[in-house]
């Protein structure tokens, strides 16, 4: 019963924990949820900017590709190599969601360094690139890891949880705790390399680092996929 109450109250706390907010946010109310809107409208606007320029480049594909589709293509062979190269054969299937992944990222990046966002006013705080909010991090995080467990489950079935006693049952609590930290490391890449408004060289320092940012997050999420594939080496 003491186990029972001490559970509780600390799930009570970790909730508590969840209400803190830093800085000043704008919500909408739709329904019985209060959505951060910040976060959706410049989500919003950077899938426009994907869909869009991805739209009008491939309207009009030409045997030869040049400018925008030659871009894309370069980009496309880009993801889909590093695909093949952290997640094996088969590969194919996970190119959508790595290069999803990726393109989001970093054009959310480059949204927060060279968009106007400050000049948007809002009742309260300010619009800036989705990555700059914890919970945009926390989502892709544990998108890839819904992703490394669907592909691991789908391949070996129940026979997936095997690898947790892999070399030796002893090592159980230690190989759990490495599919925890693997979202944690995610969320700090993506923390750790955002871009801030600073002058010029400073920011074409940032713009560089931002494009690193959604490489080693797109890499990291190929390599635990590919991973699950396998199981531990």
């Amino acid at each position: 019963m003491n186990v029972l109450s001490c559970s509780i109250n600390t799930l009570n706390g970790l909730y508590d924990i969840s209400g803190v907010e830093a800085g000043q946010h704008f919500y909408w109310q739709i329904g019985g949820f209060q959505v951060h809107d910040q976060v959706l409208i410049t989500s919003w606007v950077v899938i426009a900017i994907l869909l869009g320029s991805t739209t009008i480049t491939v309207r009009n594909p030409q045997t030869i590709p040049t400018g925008g589709q030659n871009f894309f293509k370069y980009v496309l062979e880009f993801i889909r190599d590093m695909s093949k190269t952290k997640i094996g054969e088969e590969y194919g299937p996970w190119v959508p969601f790595i290069g999803t992944m990726f393109l989001f990222i970093f054009v959310s990046n480059w949204s927060g360094a060279l968009l106007p966002w400050k000049i948007i006013q809002l009742p309260h705080g300010e619009l800036a690139a989705p990555t700059n909010d914890i919970n945009t991090t926390i989502v892709l995080a544990l998108l890839t890891s819904v992703a490394y467990f669907y592909v691991g489950l789908t391949k070996k079935g129940l026979g997936y949880f095997g690898k947790y006693i892999q070399p030796t049952p002893i090592l159980l609590p230690i190989n759990i705790l490495e599919d925890f930290t693997k979202p944690l490391s995610l969320i700090v890449v993506l923390v750790s390399l955002v871009p801030l408004v600073v002058p010029i060289p400073v920011m074409l320092l940032g713009l560089f680092t931002s494009g690193i940012q959604a490489l080693i997050f797109a890499t990291l999420a190929a390599a635990y996929i590919g991973e699950s594939m396998e199981g531990h080496n």
